[in-house]
């Protein structure tokens, strides 16, 4: 049997402005696998970026329990959470995120300057990760250097520098055209198909149907949460892995 990966129970989040009560969460209760490819959906205001930020410490919930990699996340302090968000979780995001004045692999080397590693070895770490994503001879190239696309191959290389336990992608092809769209999904399948556990937060149907798990939300809770039966893969490279039977790691 899989282990739990992430366990939250009865999770409700609410917020005061003035003297409005928003019941952003009411009661949520879900558990992720290691090793899951789940897309999280729904409509604006349905609770999903909350649990999002939730899911990715980033906030803490007003009620119930948030179990991570065996340890309760739930009132974490301030610090506590950002040792726990550099150890156990690759966030990529919509906008990128990257250091403007930055090559590419001084943003992929800065999670581990938190993690304490010495200037060689973050080079050496950085600069596999960036050819992990087909990026090995960008890595002196500054942002405004490079395509959408690369850049958000420079944002995925920094998300798995630290072999985090989940990678939490927030729309990761919200700001990408149909074909690097396409690409970056078909290199998010493939970090899957190595063993890492994506979360992926969309509110595109076809992005969705690329992971092997739908959760659905409304109101504040989850609406229903299903196998994916019919997956999209774009991934070239997959596929090959399909028609030879050979393993992953061979496939060049």
């Amino acid at each position: 049997m899989q282990e739990s990966l992430i366990d939250i129970k009865d999770i409700g989040r609410k917020y005061v402005i003035g003297t409005e009560v928003i019941h952003a969460l009411k009661s949520v209760s879900l558990s992720i696998k290691k090793g899951e490819f789940v897309a999280l959906m729904g409509p604006s205001g349905s609770g999903k970026s909350t649990l999002m930020n939730i899911l990715g410490c980033l906030d803490t919930p007003t009620k119930g329990e948030y179990i991570l990699n065996g340890t309760n996340v739930s009132h974490m302090s301030e610090n506590q959470l950002a040792d726990v968000r550099n150890k156990e979780i690759g966030f990529v995001f919509q906008t990128f995120n990257l250091l403007p004045r930055s090559t590419s692999l001084d943003n992929v080397a800065l999670p581990l300057i938190y993690a304490g590693l010495k200037k060689k070895d973050r080079e050496n770490r950085a600069q596999a990760a960036l050819e992990s994503v087909g990026l090995g001879t960008r890595v002196m190239h500054k942002p405004n250097e490079l395509s959408g696309g690369q850049r958000q191959r420079v944002a995925v290389a920094r998300a798995l520098i630290n072999n985090p336990s989940i990678i939490l992608a927030d729309e990761p092809t919200g700001n990408l055209d149909t074909k690097t769209s396409v690409e970056i999904m078909g290199l998010l399948e493939e970090i899957h198909s190595k063993g890492n556990t994506i979360i992926l937060v969309t509110h595109e149907e076809d992005i969705a149907q690329h992971a092997h798990r739908i959760v659905r939300m409304r109101d504040g809770l989850i609406e229903n949460d299903y196998v994916n039966t019919d997956i999209k893969s774009v991934s070239p490279r997959l596929q090959a892995i399909q028609e030879s039977g050979n393993d992953f790691e061979n496939i060049q």
